[in-house]
């Protein structure tokens, strides 16, 4: 398991029971692989929200909008959208990068994407943090698990969490929150 995945069980005792993902079928729909780090978070903990901030995207999440695969093609149009009229993040435009939705901020409309460079694995994969509703795009050189991490420890080197570290970590799953 990926040290940061271990670290985040720890820090926050994952709901049982999971199901597992078809991540065959997610990459498929997806037309990429993800990244072994997510594969691994959604594997421990599916999908929900941390901290009740960073709201972790799910492939098998019934309702479109915590799937990471509708989430995914509702943000492309987004930005496709966006960047015809401002102007698109440096590490997108000078590389022909692409960014992949995983995670948004709740309440906020910031989103977390993964930085899918052209000829780069999904495990080499990094994390690129939008504000949503203004201009500020940041890069953070790490994969998702450690940024999520990161972010509920207070370690992110971003002001953008501004309520975390919280003095006492939690997880809601969907399957929790969905079905209230």
């Amino acid at each position: 398991m990926h040290p940061a995945v271990e670290r985040l069980v720890e820090l926050v005792p994952s709901p049982l029971p999971r199901h597992p993902r078809d991540w065959q079928a997610v990459e498929q729909e997806l037309g990429t692989p993800v990244p072994t780090d997510y594969q691994q978070l959604i594997e421990a903990y599916g999908g929900g929200l941390f901290d009740e901030t960073v709201w972790i995207l799910d492939p098998a999440c019934p309702d479109e909008d915590y799937n990471l695969l509708s989430a995914t093609t509702e943000r492309a149009e987004v930005l496709a959208d966006l960047w015809e009229t401002e102007p698109v993040p440096q590490q997108i435009r000078d590389t022909g990068a692409r960014v992949i939705t995983w995670a948004y901020v709740e309440d906020s409309g910031a989103y977390l994407y993964w930085l899918a460079e052209p000829g780069q694995k999904p495990d080499e994969w990094t994390v690129m943090f939008n504000e949503g509703r203004g201009p500020l795009w940041e890069h953070h050189d790490t994969q998702c698990a450690p940024f999520l991490l990161a972010v509920l420890t207070g370690r992110a080197g971003t002001e953008y969490f501004p309520e975390l570290p919280a003095e006492e970590h939690t997880f809601e799953a969907n399957d929790d929150i969905l079905d209230a």
